[in-house]
């Protein structure tokens, strides 16, 4: 838990800033206007680019992550007084990837990590927009409970897209601790339906969703304080 949580800051400007500065490119203004919204492809294309531009700072982060939280192999084959896990720590396991992966090994799944996020940020910030407007009168600023609403409802629109994607992606990170199991994305995502079904694609959904209602809210509502208070 320690190490995306001490990146989430990161990650998220460069997502918010990559998307802020995209949207004010392709618009050709300085700074957001509520009462000049803008075309809602040019959100879905600047959503794109963000998750685009973030994903090469997540995707060791998120590798790390899900290294660490299926843990669970060792545990269970080691004898119970001398059980060792094989990752210490979250840097520990990231200079045991890199000396046995190398470098493509810190960024494995990161196909799949770009197909789910590229798309589904698009979409994520479309819906906040599309929504913020929907329950805001023309030319007002929306306020804050609507902020909150329209945030949650994108995260968890965002996440119910991106479920499928997620899956395929945490199997591939996870390929490589006991051999390398999936030759790509295509492989991977034949083999889990041929194994286990349409429904492996929905696995977790419940839970993601859960979390990104509140996680997404606090986030878009920060987010515009922010920019509004800088202002």
């Amino acid at each position: 838990m320690s190490f995306p949580v001490a990146s989430v800051a990161v990650s998220n400007s460069l997502m918010f800033g990559s998307y802020s500065n995209a949207l004010l490119y392709i618009n050709g203004t300085k700074c957001k206007d509520w009462k000049n919204p803008p075309k809602y492809y040019h959100v879905y294309l600047a959503g794109s680019f963000a998750g685009l531009v973030q994903v090469y700072f997540t995707a060791p982060v998120d590798l790390i992550k899900v290294r660490l939280q299926n843990q669970t192999e060792s545990f269970k084959q080691l004898k119970p007084d001398i059980v060792q896990a094989r990752y210490r720590g979250p840097f520990h396991c990231a200079v045991c990837i890199f000396k046995e992966e190398g470098i493509r090994g810190l960024y494995r799944g990161t196909n799949a990590l770009i197909v789910r996020d590229v798309p589904t940020l698009g979409l994520y910030f479309l819906a906040y927009e599309v929504i913020c407007k929907w329950m805001t009168r023309d030319g007002e600023i929306p306020d804050s409970w609507t902020m909150l609403f329209a945030g949650g409802c994108a995260g968890t629109i965002g996440w119910a897209a991106a479920n499928p994607m997620d899956v395929i992606k945490s199997r591939l990170q996870m390929d490589g601790m006991q051999g390398v199991q999936y030759r790509g994305i295509l492989d991977c995502i034949c083999t889990s339906i041929k194994q286990e079904g349409l429904r492996v694609l929905c696995k977790g959904l419940t839970a993601n969703s859960l979390r990104a209602f509140p996680v997404n809210a606090v986030t878009f509502l920060s987010y515009e304080k922010l920019l509004e208070n800088f202002r």
